[in-house]
């Protein structure tokens, strides 16, 4: 799990099976999800028997569970380097989204994130990241992907890009690559590499249009301002198949006035994008406030009225902390008292 075509059909050249037999393995794993080498039917006893001798399927499945009163369900994975992610499944009426982690902690150490408190622990492989997929129990049912979950995305860019090969791809999970948002703080080489190499669905963490305070929470906008990252997006095309969208977290008193609502304005005008309003949710020993409903409910409609569709994101998995971090940083810890 986690090879691209090319990389199953080296694997069949060099343990001399024929060339296709690259492309029924990539079936079995990526079609039919299988969990043991033999159960490759198609595939000869001897070859099986070749490939058994060196390599495994690699599913690992989840260690814990938790499920919220509203029905999601947050995920602890292990990875092949023995740590562990979060994955966050969201069942909503005829949509399915699961939140996907590309790292074991993170480097950015924004102020609000519980998985920045974690400090950086590693980049997940391709394979890490497919299993949250291909491991999950809830997989045939999911409509939509986002890499909103641990780490930085454009961190570990080319495991994540080719991961998304993998559920992109015709040999792979066949998906659009309009089901797959992947979110980024806005690390300007890595990003710009990711809007020419993939047709994903691109996130921006925003969370406010002032420098000073964003260098406040978001200590990535001293390498990038929130400036040179729009200029950046403002050389592609959103206007067709590919969407844009700014994560925008509202902490009381802080980010929530008509003055950030009219720069946003200002610093957006003419992209074609949408805005995500999140209700933020305290973590421990942080001193953000949540932001009032009707604050609000202000911003999304004075963002709308011009011109920036906006929406107050839902809260899903607020009994269970499905905001990632919590669960992985409890296992960490219960290990290390060991």
């Amino acid at each position: 799990m986690g090879l691209s075509l090319s990389e199953l059909k080296e694997v069949a050249r060099t343990m001399c099976m024929p060339a296709f037999t690259g492309g029924q393995i990539a079936k079995w794993l990526y079609t039919r999800h299988i969990s043991l080498i033999d159960e490759m039917t198609d595939i000869s006893k001897e070859n099986r028997e070749k490939l058994k001798a060196e390599y495994s399927v690699g599913s690992l499945a989840p260690l814990e569970c938790m499920k919220s009163s509203d029905g999601t369900l947050k995920y602890l994975f292990p990875t092949d380097s023995g740590k562990y992610v979060e994955t966050v499944y969201i069942p909503e009426k005829e949509r399915a989204t699961l939140c996907v982690s590309s790292q074991v902690g993170c480097k950015m150490n924004c102020l609000f994130c519980q998985t920045g408190k974690q400090g950086f622990d590693g980049n997940l492989t391709a394979k890490d990241i497919i299993n949250q997929i291909y491991s999950l129990p809830e997989r045939d049912s999911l409509t939509n992907i986002v890499f909103m979950g641990q780490g930085e995305p454009m961190d570990n860019l080319d495991n994540v890009l080719k991961a998304t090969q993998i559920l992109t791809s015709g040999y792979g999970y066949a998906w659009s690559p309009k089901r797959i948002t992947v979110s980024s703080v806005g690390i300007l080489k890595p990003l710009k590499r990711f809007l020419d190499e993939s047709e994903c669905h691109v996130a921006i963490s925003l969370h406010t249009p002032i420098h000073e305070q964003r260098a406040m929470l978001m200590p990535a906008e001293r390498g990038a301002t929130v400036e040179e990252i729009v200029s950046l997006l403002r050389n592609y095309d959103f206007t067709h198949q590919r969407r844009l969208s700014f994560e925008y977290i509202v902490f009381g008193g802080l980010n929530d006035t008509m003055a950030h609502a009219r720069e946003l304005v200002k610093l957006l005008n003419g992209l074609d994008c949408r805005i995500n309003l999140i209700r933020y949710h305290k973590i421990p020993d942080v001193d953000l406030k949540e932001a009032d409903e009707k604050k609000m409910e202000t911003m999304r409609d004075y963002l709308t009225k011009h011109g920036i569709y906006t929406t107050i994101r839902a809260s899903r998995g607020q009994d269970i902390s499905a905001a990632c971090g919590l669960l992985s940083t409890a296992r960490k810890e219960a290990e290390a008292e060991r």
